[in-house]
C-alpha cells in the first residue's frame, strides 16, 4: 500500500472525574490521533503521551515536533508499505521517542488490517474473543471518597481493581479497602514510582493484604533496585515504565525485578514490540496485562486487540468509554459486553467507527500531510 495522506488531530476531552496519580492531576485529556489514508481506507492510532513528561520523557509537544519533522515525512517518501513491521528501519533511525512512533504505527496496522479485511486481533495472532477488564482509580481526596469509588466498581463487575498510592496515602487506604470488602477482591496497588529503598519498610506493610501485585514502586528507569525490593516482598512486583522493549523485558525477567509486567502500548513503542514482549514473557511463565493509559476508543481498540493474545491472563485497564469520557470519539463507544468483559471486535482494523461529529467538538488543531504538500 502506499501511504497518500496522513493527519495530526490534536484532541481536547474533558474528563468526568478529576484523575490523580502520584505525579499529578488531570482534568482534560490533551493527546494526537494519528490518521492514514491509502486508496479510499483510513487506519486510526492515537497517542498516548500526556501534556507535560511526568509519567516519561514524552509529551504532547515532542509527538507532535517527532511526527512532523522525521517520521511522517520518512514514511510519505516509501514507494509502498507492505507491512506495518515495515516501519521498523524509520524507527531505529530515531532513539527513544516510543509513543511518537507507536501513535504512527497504530494508525498503518489499522489500515493494514483493513486493507486485508480482517480484525486487528487476528493479525496480531489474537485468540480470546472477549477480555477481562480491570479498573484504575486515582488517589481520591479521602478515604471515604476512595471506599465508595472502589464499591461502585466492585457493583459494576470489574475483575481487578487498581488504585493509585503514594507516600501518605497508601498503606491505609488499601488496609481500609480490604476491611470494607474482604480480602478476596482482586486488588493492586500502583505507585508509579513514589518510593525509593529507603521506603521498604513500608511497602513491607502491604504484604499481608493479598495484593495482586505492587507496580512500578521504585523509579521510572530502574530494574536494579527492583530486585532488592522483591526479595523483602513477598507481594510481586509489577514493572511498568521501567520496560521499554522486549530486551528491556529479558533483562528485568533474567535478574529477578519482576514477576508480572504490564505492557502499555504507547510506552514500548507500539503493537509489533508489545507482540515480542507478550510471545517472550509467555516463554518465560511470566503473566503480563494490558494497562491504560486515560486513552480515548481510539486507543482502547488497540487495547482490546493486544489484549486478545493469549498470555494476557490479568485484566487490563481497558474500562469502558463511558468511565472517563461524556462522549467519546468511536462509534460505537466501547462497552462492556456482559458486567467487567468486553468483546474483541471481529470487524476490520480496530472494529470501531470514528464518531464525526464528536471528533470535530474536540479538535483543537489540524496538520495533514500529503506526498506532495502541508496543510
Amino acid at each position: 500500500m502506499i501511504i497518500e495522506e496522513i493527519k495530526l488531530d490534536r484532541l481536547h476531552m474533558p474528563l468526568k472525574h478529576p484523575f490523580e496519580t502520584s505525579f499529578g492531576k488531570l482534568m482534560t485529556k490533551d493527546f494526537i490521533v494519528v490518521s492514514a489514508t491509502s486508496e479510499g481506507s483510513t487506519g486510526y492510532g492515537e497517542s498516548t503521551a500526556f501534556p507535560l513528561p511526568f509519567y516519561n520523557e514524552e509529551s504532547t509537544e515532542t509527538v507532535l515536533y517527532i511526527l512532523k519533522e522525521l517520521i511522517i515525512p520518512q514514511v510519505l517518501n516509501l514507494d509502498k508499505l507492505d507491512h506495518p513491521q515495515d516501519l521498523d528501519p524509520i524507527f531505529q533511525s530515531i532513539k527513544g521517542h516510543r509513543m511518537a512512533k507507536a501513535a504512527l504505527e497504530g494508525a498503518i496496522w489499522d489500515l493494514y488490517c483493513k486493507k486485508k479485511g480482517v480484525s486487528l486481533s487476528k493479525a496480531l495472532g489474537g485468540t480470546n474473543t472477549e477480555i477481562d477488564v480491570g479498573v484504575s482509580i486515582g488517589i481520591e481526596p479521602t478515604i471515604g471518597e476512595l471506599l465508595d469509588r472502589v464499591g461502585g466498581c466492585i457493583d459494576q463487575g470489574y475483575k481487578k481493581i487498581k488504585v493509585k498510592i503514594k507516600p501518605g496515602f497508601d498503606v491505609k487506604p488499601m488496609e481500609a479497602i480490604r476491611e470494607r470488602f474482604g480480602m478476596d477482591v482482586p486488588l493492586m496497588a500502583d505507585a508509579n514510582s513514589a518510593y525509593t529503598l529507603q521506603d521498604i519498610d513500608l511497602l513491607k506493610q502491604l504484604d499481608p493484604l493479598n495484593l495482586m501485585m505492587i507496580e512500578q514502586p521504585l523509579a521510572y528507569d530502574d530494574i536494579i533496585d527492583h530486585v532488592t525490593l522483591q526479595k523483602e516482598l513477598s507481594t510481586p512486583i509489577c514493572l511498568d515504565e521501567s520496560i521499554h522493549s522486549v530486551e528491556d523485558a529479558r533483562k528485568a525477567v533474567e535478574i529477578g525485578a519482576t514477576k508480572i509486567i504490564n505492557i502499555k502500548v504507547g510506552r514500548v513503542g507500539g503493537l509489533t514490540e508489545a507482540k515480542k514482549i507478550h510471545d517472550y514473557c509467555q516463554e518465560q511463565g511470566i503473566p503480563v496485562w494490558c494497562g491504560g493509559m486515560l486513552e480515548s476508543g481510539i486507543g482502547r481498540a488497540h487495547n482490546i486487540a493486544i489484549t486478545s493474545l493469549s498470555n494476557f491472563t490479568i485484566p487490563g485497564d481497558t474500562s469502558p468509554s463511558d468511565r472517563y469520557w461524556d462522549r467519546d470519539i468511536t462509534d460505537p463507544e466501547v462497552e462492556f459486553y456482559k458486567p467487567g468483559v468486553i468483546k474483541v471486535p471481529e470487524g476490520p482494523g480496530i472494529g470501531y467507527g470514528i464518531n464525526e461529529e464528536a471528533f470535530i467538538e474536540y479538535v483543537v488543531h489540524t496538520d495533514t500531510f500529503s506526498r506532495t504538500k502541508t496543510v
